[in-house]
């Protein structure tokens, strides 16, 4: 697996994306992380500078081996994670598998169990990508990110996204395995054993995935605090950044039980 750290900090974090699976998703929160930590940052298994096969019985658990796999190449014991979505489900899947390796998990606009609305919007992402390609998929995508003010005062920079996206698009054998591993996750049996301290983040105004699902989440775990922003969609750490980054460096940098 490749990746990458950056940051000096003796604590290290790792960044974790959604289905996308790209670790620059997180560019927004980089530069604050960094002053603070090492940063552990790579591309999921399947996209981008990792992209390959992956198993018929790829999994969430498949994703949490690979976090292992590369803390153990980084040469680190334990560590925060950030994840989003999908990316949250891997800190979940840490916590109840490696519970030793894992400190502080973010979880942003994640879940215990998908959503049956999440699950619709997966059935019209997939019935996109089927009936009219890649390409329509991908300029598809921003419409469940974000908001529409965000998309219509950011034109030009989402366009070029589109266009990256769809050049750089993961395969639809690779996508279509990592959503069934999303909506095949089910933690809620274990939650209850989940004492690393968590916190759950979520945006009123998500499209894709109901804040609903997050707070049901947060209330599960032992030692979870939930945060609701009112706005800025399923992407709002990139939409809010200045919103965002505060709450996300308080949560880090507490010692111990601080709440």
């Amino acid at each position: 697996m490749k990746f990458t750290v950056s940051g000096s900090g003796e604590t290290a974090i790792v960044l974790s994306a959604g289905l996308g699976g790209a670790a620059a998703f997180w560019a927004p929160q980089r530069a604050a992380l960094e002053e603070h930590f090492r940063v552990v940052a790579f591309d999921h298994r399947g996209t981008g500078a990792n992209a390959g096969p992956l198993p018929d019985d790829y999994s969430i658990a498949h994703m949490a081996d690979d976090v292992i796999e590369v803390l153990d190449a980084a040469g680190i014991a334990r560590a925060h994670l950030l994840g989003h979505a999908l990316g949250g489900l891997v800190g979940l899947e840490l916590a109840r598998r490696h519970p030793t390796r894992l400190d502080r998990l973010v979880a942003v606009n994640a879940w215990a169990k998908v959503d049956r609305h999440s699950e619709r919007c997966f059935d019209i992402r997939i019935g996109i990508l089927n009936a009219q390609g890649p390409a329509a998929y991908v300029a598809a995508q921003p419409l469940f990110l974000h908001t529409a003010p965000f998309l219509s005062a950011n034109h030009d920079r989402i366009t070029a996204e589109i266009a990256h996206g769809t050049a750089h698009f993961q395969g639809a054998e690779t996508l279509l395995k990592r959503i069934g591993a999303l909506r095949a996750f089910d933690a809620r049996p274990d939650l209850a054993r989940i004492t690393a301290p968590v916190l759950v983040a979520a945006s009123r105004d998500d499209l894709l995935v109901p804040w609903t699902a997050s707070q049901v989440l947060a209330d599960a775990l032992p030692n979870a605090e939930f945060w609701l922003t009112p706005e800025g969609g399923h992407a709002f750490t990139v939409e809010q950044p200045e919103r965002f980054n505060p709450v996300l460096l308080n949560f880090l940098l507490r010692t111990g039980g601080d709440r």
